[in-house]
């Protein structure tokens, strides 16, 4: 009798590359996204992508919606109202500034919650030096007065949804772990979004081809990032990910260099050195945990 040739494990992407290409993916998606700002407008092209990206999930995941309990709603209304505020005003933002300045100040909120949370010395270091690329990117005076205020306002906000996002993903986590829980959560994100996207001339602007845009935008940015970065946590520490994630207000610079033609001054690109080194330095001297355990 024949055995059975042995089943080799499938091949995946080393974690380091996985998460370089989740960055690239989600500020290539972004740019693609800004694309489509003069038919779609941003609030229309961040509902339907938010819109595609939940229908997306739903379909991989297929959450439970029937069978939640009281706790799980309580934690997915508030996580998916924040992530659909964080992305409209993201959006609303790019509209108005560069991809690299907006990824930047977005960027704060995140790197805020890190370094405010601890009482170390060193950590104060790292928000001085954010601190030092916010005053340096703020529409103050010179070639940085360009900037829209608004903008600015806009994509500080954003960054103030991330960071309440970190926190309410890791109450949900505890209550509803795994892919189910974002799936669901999109949906309500998607439920926040679409209002605006409507009130914008969303139904009457799409048409087939911008359909199809933003299912690209959609993948791009949630699909095949969320993909890559699950499969590159299963053997990354939380510290190695936050250094590689600090690459994105880099990566969002660059592509919005080489896809839309945005060019950054001086001061602007020291800014983005700034409050990645900030980042990094925080990822690398936070204290140690365990890596995270896919759920």
């Amino acid at each position: 009798m024949n055995e059975a040739p042995p089943v080799r494990p499938a091949r995946t992407l080393p974690p380091i590359p996985a998460v370089i290409l989740a960055v690239v993916s989600v500020q290539g998606g972004a740019a693609f996204a800004k694309d489509l700002f003069p038919a779609l407008g941003s609030a229309g092209t961040a509902g339907l992508r938010i819109g595609l990206s939940a229908l997306l999930l739903c379909a991989v995941f297929r959450p439970p919606l029937t069978r939640l309990t009281r706790a799980q709603w309580a934690a997915v209304i508030p996580y998916g109202v924040v992530l659909g505020s964080m992305n409209l005003s993201f959006y609303t933002a790019l509209e108005r500034i560069p991809l690299g300045v907006a990824v930047t100040l977005e960027f704060v909120g995140p790197l805020s919650l890190a370094v405010f949370g601890s009482r170390r010395a060193l950590d104060f270091l790292w928000a001085l030096l954010a601190a030092a690329g916010i005053a340096l990117i703020a529409p103050w005076r010179g070639e940085a007065s360009t900037l829209d205020p608004l903008g600015v306002m806009l994509a500080l906000f954003a960054g103030a949804c991330w960071a309440i996002y970190i926190v309410l993903g890791g109450r949900l986590s505890r209550v509803f772990p795994g892919g189910k829980s974002v799936a669901t959560g999109m949906l309500f994100a998607a439920l926040m979004c679409l209002p605006f996207s409507f009130a914008e001339g969303l139904a009457a602007r799409l048409t087939p081809p911008l359909f199809a845009a933003g299912l690209a935008v959609a993948l791009l940015s949630s699909a095949i990032p969320y993909t890559l970065e699950m499969m590159a946590l299963r053997e990354l520490s939380s510290r190695t990910f936050g250094i590689l994630m600090s690459l994105e207000p880099a990566v969002a610079a660059l592509a919005g260099l080489v896809f839309l033609r945005e060019r950054l001054v001086a001061t602007q690109w020291l800014a983005l050195v700034f409050v990645s080194a900030a980042s990094a330095g925080a990822a690398l001297t936070a204290r140690r945990v365990s890596p995270p355990v896919e759920a």
